[in-house]
Formats: structure tokens, sequence, C-alpha cells
């Protein structure tokens, strides 16, 4: 019954103008042990039921790729007495281990303030961190060095002009995944921008995981840790005497 309501009520609606219709050439990322990244292609086109308005800017699409989002500890160390120490910390509520943002132009012209903020678009908007320790002054620099982190090894991204846009209708773009990949669930936008305001979005997942030896191993470590630390503790003392036995056959 509430289905054939909610078909009802999707019949009643306005038709939009603008529709977002996309897949990728992959939606499921496996990690194993000869993993060194990977790379997605995702691909669409707008939906019309009215010709393309003449009016107003020139569309423009923005793709955003997020993984899983989890509290961060970012700690600043301080040289005191010849030795580097950890001084302040914020902690971070929330912050995407990888995000890529990829526009067909321009950012700042992509998309207006209110609706990066609005919709989290941007890496400083994607980032949540609400608290911080009254005796830290600068708590946004935290952010600002996490970003620049990230950046650095390549798990936040942000690519301008990287979406091909054809005729105002099809586009396309490939995002490159790094090696060190966290497990989960990657949230993979897609916003219609027209005057920097958003006019459509559309929203799936690819499913990253991690398989074979990696995969019994995590969960391993994560399910039974004491068995994962005994099993650590065995290889280790294993590794310790035969490199040991070796060394004496050499020597003799």
């Amino acid at each position: 019954m509430m289905r054939w309501i909610l078909l009802f009520i999707a019949l009643a609606l306005p038709a939009q103008a603008e529709v977002v219709v996309a897949g990728l050439s992959q939606n499921r990322v496996s990690i194993n042990a000869n993993f060194d990244g990977s790379e997605i292609l995702i691909f669409g086109a707008v939906k019309r039921e009215e010709p393309i308005p003449s009016e107003g800017g020139p569309l423009q699409v923005i793709i955003t790729v997020a993984g899983p989002s989890v509290p961060i500890t970012v700690r600043r160390k301080e040289k005191k007495y010849g030795i580097w120490i950890n001084t302040d910390a914020v902690e971070v509520d929330e912050a995407p281990s990888f995000y890529s943002v990829a526009t067909s132009g321009p950012f700042a012209e992509v998309i207006s303030d209110i609706e990066d903020l609005r919709h989290r678009v941007s890496i400083p908007r994607a980032i949540r961190s609400v608290g911080a320790p009254m005796s830290v002054a600068d708590a946004g620099s935290f952010t600002e060095a996490l970003i620049r982190i990230r950046v650095k090894n390549d798990l936040y991204q942000v690519n301008e002009n990287a979406v091909e846009l054809d005729q105002d209708t099809l586009f396309d773009t490939s995002v490159a995944l790094p090696a060190n990949l966290t497990e989960g669930d990657y949230t993979t936008r897609i916003f219609l921008t027209r005057d920097g305001k958003v006019i459509d979005r559309y929203e799936t997942v690819i499913f990253v995981k991690k398989v074979g030896l990696e995969r019994f191993l995590f969960n391993l470590a994560h399910e039974r840790p004491l068995i994962y630390g005994l099993l650590s503790l065995a290889i280790a003392i294993a590794a310790g005497w035969t490199a040991s036995a070796v060394f004496r056959y050499l020597r003799s």
C-alpha cells in the first residue's frame, strides 16, 4: 500500500528540467597483497524533459568520492630540550579517509559558497570539527595540517577541469584510488549546477573490501586480538630462530 502511495506522489510532482543519469566502470574494489591502486571511471548524462535552458550560466558538473569518515586526533609536535614531543592535540570529529573532488570548471565558478556549505562539497567542508580545547587558540591549523598531510599522501584530491562535459549532456571523469585505501563504503556524489546553484544530485556507493590473506588477518586482528597477538609473536620467534640458525650455518 505504501509503495502505491509513494508512486502516486512521485507522479504528481513536477518533472525536473535536468536530472543526472550516471554509472561507474566498477562499484567494487578488492584489496589484496598486489593491490597498488585502482582507477574508477565515472560517467553519465543529463536527462531533460525540455530543451537546454537558454537563460542563465552554463551547466557544470561536480563529482566527489568520499571514503569512510572517522574521528582522528591531530597532534602538534615541538622540539623541547633537544627532543620532539607532542604538545597540543585536537580531535577532529569526522574526517573522510579519502576524498576526491573533480569539477568541469574552476571550483569557485562551479558552486557557490552557500551551496558548498549546504552540501559539504569542498575538502574543508567535508571535514567536521566542532570542538577543541580552550587552551588551543589556533584549532583551525590542526585541520589544515590534516588536509596538507593527506594531500601529500594522495588521499585528498582536488581536480579542477577534470570532468569532460560534452554538449551540456554527456560527462565523464576518472578518479585515482591510491594503494593505501581504507576498507569501507566510498560514497560517490554527482552534482549538476548552474549559476553556482545545485539543480540535481545523484549518489551511489563504491565498495572497497580486503580479500584473501589480507581479509583473514584484518578480521583476526579485530575479532580475535589475543590470537592475532600470539600468532604474531610466534611468527617473530620463528623468524628470529631461523635467521640465527642460518647465520650459524654460514659461519660453520
